[in-house]
């Protein structure tokens, strides 16, 4: 029988030591940034794969809010009759679908980061926040080039065809955008943490933000005496004050409200806190679960 060297735990020596962190906030910027290439990583891998094997690739990016925009005009401006006011139909529903499709996409994605991926924590370690933040910035991306197409049809309108007036608020447009992108990764992370115990909330999720999609002002804006009604419950709805920003900021049609957008402001903080806590809570024993 050989001779052993049985070691204590104590005298074990790691190079590093994986444990839960038992603080609710506790968001680790220190090792998100250590795992920084796996980020960009995740980004690259979402942008190729989702057109690799398409004939017109990443031009999607492009036909599918034209063809979006389109189908909205006929349906709420020509048939339903929802005023636009001096702002071309096709322009005002642009910025709205754009807008929206990034929100929605980034909220549909995050919310399914545990369920979706659980093969993967299974495996390896790295920040779980990771998976969630990979799909804000490759949904950025694309928000960003269906943003410069709406770009050049504004200018188009702005300085040469004149029927748009735009005002300084259009110097906010950041402030608004981190507002929203916030607002669905606050909503995502904690849905992702709640279907790891229920289920049923993936098949809700979609119904619910298409939904959600007509109580925002999308189709339509607060100015229209068709829904100036609603309006007290429509602004209940923290992205109301946010899209309505933006359509004023860009078109000089649509309300900007300080009150609310701060409302709006404050919503989203208090969700994102929440958010955070719960995803961490229950990232310590989800893979007993999913």
């Amino acid at each position: 029988m050989t001779n052993e060297k049985i070691l204590n735990s104590n005298d074990d020596k790691w190079d590093s030591n994986i444990t839960p962190s038992n603080k609710l906030l506790d968001l680790n910027i220190k090792e998100l940034w250590q795992y920084r290439d796996l980020l960009f990583l995740f980004v690259k891998k979402d942008i190729i794969t989702v057109y690799k094997q398409t004939i017109l690739g990443p031009i999607w990016f492009i036909i599918q809010p034209i063809l979006t925009t389109f189908v909205f005009v006929i349906l709420f401006s020509k048939m339903a009759g929802f005023d636009t006011g001096n702002v071309p139909p096709f322009l005002f529903y642009m910025i709205s679908i754009t807008l929206w499709s990034y929100f929605a996409d980034t909220l549909n994605i995050t919310s399914k980061t545990f369920t979706d991926n659980a093969n993967i924590f299974g495996k390896v370690y790295f920040p779980r926040l990771i998976l969630p933040l990979s799909k804000v910035f490759s949904g950025f991306i694309k928000f960003l080039i269906q943003f410069a197409f709406f770009m050049a049809f504004w200018l188009y309108y702005t300085l040469i065809d004149k029927s748009v007036v735009s005002n300084w608020y259009i110097l906010i447009t950041p402030f608004l955008l981190l507002i929203m992108v916030t607002l669905g990764l606050g909503f995502g992370i904690l849905i992702t943490s709640l279907t790891t115990k229920y289920r049923d909330l993936t098949f809700l999720i979609t119904f619910g933000v298409q939904l959600l999609m007509y109580g925002t002002p999308v189709a339509y804006s607060l100015t229209d005496t068709k829904v100036e009604k609603y309006k007290n419950i429509l602004l209940l709805n923290p992205l109301t004050s946010i899209f309505e920003a933006f359509k004023f900021a860009f078109f000089g049609r649509g309300e900007f409200n300080l009150f609310w957008l701060s409302y709006s402001v404050i919503f989203t903080l208090l969700l994102l806190i929440i958010g955070i806590i719960v995803f961490k809570n229950v990232e310590k024993r989800f893979i007993d679960v999913v």
